[in-house]
């Protein structure tokens, strides 16, 4: 593909991509991408403040610009506080970027956001039928595909060759002081003699109550797991406890880390599981960055969108149903895309993925 002439030289970059976990770990391909593209450009990742530690481990961004709430974002749907917005704003253009790229989905509100930067160029997606301005590089948003797919289809419209990204593998951080942290906490909350090589990690929790299994059937397989001999360990975040909790009532001789761990930690765990058991949300990203099996329940969300892309690797069970993919964050129906998908399936998977001679012990640790 030929480059855009229009792109002229590229010496500062800023990248928009202020969602979840998750949805951060599919733009990192995209962004290796970038940076392959302008080696030498300082490259700055605008999103949520939580990345701004994320983005001092990734070896492809330079620094990260934490942006105030704003209504494009999941998290933070709340405006903005005025003052902060025009200090974010004034920061932004206090770079003098030649190039913003917008990663943040179809434009409809990312685009606005973008343009209040003031760099030279711009690289986004729109919508159908919407106009390009003429500093724009535009691309129209993708009806289908995955996600990873189309954040790289937009950076190739600058002209990266095919053959630059040669591979799609996600990318997520995971130090030997992460794994050590991480088995001191494991071993702190009792963790079984024997089991200190390898564990299965259940997450029960996801952003949205659409996006969740019920907790009824994750403690069902956890439990059938657990009776087989295996170290089960609940994962989630602080907010999700009585989720884990709800498991652990049921799997006592569970460990239950819900609350307990940080972003290092989590992903160091994960990185030594076994397996991982889990709603579709950012911890199946992590596995698959991490290449730990995985078998992951989708209810609600786009499996072709989101699916991970080793599909031997990562088990993805789903239902469909005609109001797939959800936009609720409560099911207004019966949730029958959860319900569809019987705890003995889900355990048919993570059997066929422990017996695989690939789903051995992951990392050993003094």
């Amino acid at each position: 593909m030929a480059i855009d002439r229009r792109l002229g030289p590229v010496r500062r970059l800023a990248v928009l991509r202020a969602l979840s976990l998750g949805d951060l770990l599919c733009a990192t391909p995209a962004l290796r991408a970038l940076r392959a593209r302008f080696p030498r450009a300082h490259l700055t990742l605008v999103g949520q403040p939580w990345m701004s530690e994320w983005a001092k481990r990734m070896p492809f961004v330079d620094d990260c610009v934490a942006m105030p709430a704003h209504p494009l974002t999941s998290e933070q749907m709340s405006v903005a506080d005025p003052a902060s917005w025009d200090s974010f704003v004034h920061t932004m253009q206090q770079r003098q970027l030649d190039l913003a790229v917008q990663l943040h989905g179809s434009g409809r509100l990312s685009n606005g956001v973008v343009a209040q930067w003031g760099a030279r160029q711009v690289l986004a997606f729109h919508e159908p039928g919407q106009p390009v301005p003429p500093n724009v590089i535009g691309q129209t948003w993708p009806k289908r595909g995955t996600e990873v797919g189309r954040l790289l289809q937009l950076v190739r419209a600058l002209g990266l060759p095919a053959h630059a990204v040669p591979h799609v593998r996600l990318f997520h951080p995971v130090e030997d002081a992460d794994r050590r942290a991480a088995l001191a906490l494991l071993q702190a909350h009792g963790l079984r003699p024997g089991h200190t090589t390898g564990w299965i990690c259940v997450h029960p929790g996801a952003k949205w109550p659409s996006r969740r299994w019920p907790v009824q059937a994750f403690a069902e397989v956890a439990r059938e797991l657990a009776q087989r001999g295996h170290q089960i360990v609940i994962t989630g975040t602080e907010g999700e406890h009585d989720l884990a909790a709800a498991v652990q009532a049921q799997v006592p001789q569970a460990i239950n880390l819900a609350g307990c761990t940080n972003l290092w930690t989590l992903g160091a765990l994960i990185d030594g599981a076994r397996l991982l058991v889990c709603n579709d949300t950012g911890v199946s990203h992590v596995a698959a960055a991490r290449q730990t099996p995985s078998v992951v329940i989708s209810s609600g969300s786009d499996v072709a969108r989101w699916a991970p892309a080793d599909p031997v690797r990562h088990r993805v069970l789903w239902s469909h149903r005609p109001c797939r993919p959800c936009e609720h964050p409560i099911c207004p129906y019966e949730h029958g895309c959860a319900y569809d998908i019987a705890p003995e399936k889900v355990l048919h998977e993570a059997l066929q993925q422990l017996g695989d001679a690939q789903a051995c012990s992951r990392w050993r640790l003094s």
